[in-house]
């Protein structure tokens, strides 16, 4: 597992989505042979967002064949309200870039049957030719996806109850009212996740120091979603330094030198 240190949010956010376009170019993706991208939403992607949406403004990138798995969707939100994920995903990328939206794929949380729905999902991504790259946020308790802590790091896509922590956390796009955040939501499962051939993680902030701590320095727990990582032959964590504050010296020395050439030359 890597861990890429930047100064701020916003070089990092820049150096993840100049990383990620990268790969998306050397791919030399086709209609017959698409990129398969995983996207997530909330707060941690949105200057990646618009890093993608200006490179595809200044035709330094395409997402004409490039294929997208959303993570998640909330269960009883249609996709036009104005706090899906769908709709998030709409305004902060896919309506401002050259992709099909035919080759655009999020959880329905309308679906009759979301159980049948989750069985669906992974279907699609198996028929896609699985995720060439998993882009991922991380909570505050070290989740991923909607995977609070507990979670099964085998787990599929599926129905999942949030706890009051993660509802809490997005309350705030919900007029920081918790009431109005829905219980239950549609999840990749951390087994998804684990399947891409590749996965990046962007941290930021002080309030997720300690979730990183344990991530990066302590063992593989599923009370720490995302220390699944440490099992990834190809993982990559880009963080900002107010994320580090809870990690040891050392471990800090360690990983700015041995990505110090990365980070200069971007």
């Amino acid at each position: 597992m890597r861990l890429v240190i930047h100064e701020n949010y916003e070089k990092a956010s820049r150096w993840a989505a100049s990383y990620i376009a990268g790969r998306i170019n050397a791919y030399k993706c086709s209609p017959e042979n698409p990129f398969v991208l995983g996207l997530p939403t909330g707060g941690s992607p949105r200057l990646i967002y618009r890093e993608f949406i200006k490179m595809v403004q200044e035709k330094k990138l395409s997402f004409a064949n490039v294929h997208t798995f959303n993570m998640d969707e909330y269960i009883g939100l249609p996709g036009d309200h104005p706090q899906s994920y769908r709709r998030f995903m709409m305004e902060n990328l896919f309506d401002h870039v050259d992709i099909n939206l035919a080759n655009v794929f999020i959880p329905d949380g309308m679906a009759k049957d979301p159980a049948e729905e989750c069985r669906l999902y992974e279907e699609a991504i198996t028929k896609s030719g699985g995720v060439e790259l998993f882009l991922g946020g991380m909570g505050i308790d070290g989740h991923l996806a909607f995977n609070v802590p507990g979670s099964s790091l085998q787990s599929r896509t599926r129905i999942k109850t949030l706890n009051e922590e993660t509802r809490n956390a997005n309350a705030r796009f919900f007029d920081g009212d918790i009431t109005k955040v829905p219980f239950k939501s549609l999840t990749v499962g951390v087994g998804t996740v684990m399947d891409a051939r590749e996965v990046v993680i962007i941290v930021s902030g002080r309030n997720k120091a300690r979730a990183l701590a344990a991530i990066v320095e302590g063992g593989v727990n599923h009370m720490w979603t995302l220390s699944c990582l440490q099992m990834h032959p190809k993982a990559i964590i880009v963080c900002d330094e107010d994320a580090i504050d809870e990690l040891k010296v050392g471990t800090v020395k360690y990983f700015k030198d041995i990505e110090r050439e990365n980070i200069q030359s971007y």
